[in-house]
């Protein structure tokens, strides 16, 4: 029914650790520091409203610190993008192709300096994850807008779930159009990343059937998660109990977080992976989806300017795979 295998994609992460740490420590860490500033915030705002009899200082605080720490991790996003994620990304790629990688400390060194080579600065890369995401974006809203028209009962709601599945996938689409623009040994991360987006939207409805499905994964783990994480989150907020409630449930949250984005996330992102590869291999862009694009997204139009005259290339066939089918027509509209 589905395309992916998790049993691969559990197989393949366990042979990126090094990353999986690295990620661990990244991502708990954030959420150490959301608790120690925002703690500190409550703590603080507590003993104030102590003094001037108002309890609501605590809360008042804790919430000063939450936005302190939002601030600094804004600022860092482009970092993380560029020395975790994409160096990930990078030897999952090449272990997708049946490629061999080193281990231990000597992963983190292969798959920064795959990343460097294909963007010189992390600006670069930065620039082209925010193009794709917004034409990813348009791409999901195109092809599922027929759903306004269709006079089926309950429908509205119905889209409204997928809609909300497609929103949260998008994070794992676009890391998985930057697999492919990694893997695919170009001069020009824009012109890759035009064909990438190119075979994203002419593979379309198995790719979102599939994200579709790992979304769902992900949320089912996340919830698991954080009924984990709840317990002794309520624990540690009872030392505020005028607050206890409110920031227990955010400590939870925080913490949830932190371990989705390191542990739950890269399972998404490679099982994603793994079924874009498949279907796409050995097929070339599609010059009719090309055109719909550059008329449905100003980002594409950047993304192709920014690519200059350079010619769409056929994405690399995997190890073993079949010749590739030949892509569907764009959808009228």
């Amino acid at each position: 029914m589905f395309d992916f295998k998790l049993g691969q994609v559990l197989g393949l992460l366990l042979r990126t650790t090094p990353y999986l740490f690295l990620r661990l420590m990244v991502y708990v860490g954030i959420s150490l520091a959301y608790l120690i500033v925002t703690g500190a915030g409550a703590g603080i705002g507590w003993i104030v409203g102590k003094a001037a009899s108002n309890p609501g200082f605590a809360f008042w605080g804790g919430a000063i610190g939450f936005g302190l720490t939002s601030g600094v991790l804004y600022w860092l996003r482009e970092y993380l993008l560029y020395m975790v994620k994409a160096g990930h990304i990078a030897v999952l790629a090449e272990l997708l192709e049946g490629k061999e990688i080193p281990g231990g400390k000597g992963q983190l060194a292969h798959g920064a300096e795959v990343v460097k080579s294909r963007f010189v600065e992390s600006s670069v890369l930065f620039g082209v994850d925010r193009l794709i995401n917004g034409i990813i974006r348009v791409i999901n809203r195109m092809t599922m807008r027929i759903a306004n028209w269709l006079p089926i009962p309950g429908l509205d709601s119905a889209m409204g779930i997928i809609n909300a599945i497609l929103r949260t996938s998008l994070t794992y689409v676009d890391e998985v159009i930057l697999a492919h623009n990694i893997r695919v040994k170009s001069d020009n991360a824009w012109a890759t990343s035009r064909d990438a987006v190119v075979l994203y939207a002419q593979n379309y409805k198995t790719l979102l059937k599939n994200a579709a499905a790992i979304t769902v994964i992900v949320w089912l783990l996340t919830a698991l998660i954080f009924v984990v994480c709840l317990a002794p989150a309520l624990g540690v907020a009872s030392l505020f109990p005028n607050v206890a409630s409110f920031w227990g449930v955010a400590i939870a949250v925080v913490l949830a977080w932190g371990l989705k984005a390191a542990l739950v996330d890269p399972l998404a992102m490679t099982a994603l992976m793994q079924v874009y590869f498949k279907v796409s291999a050995g097929q070339m862009p599609n010059a009719e989806w090309s055109g719909k694009l550059e008329g449905w997204s100003g980002k594409f139009r950047q993304l192709k300017e920014k690519a200059g005259g350079i010619a769409p290339q056929p994405a690399p066939a995997l190890p073993g795979s079949a010749p590739a089918a030949p892509p569907p027509p764009p959808p009228a509209g």
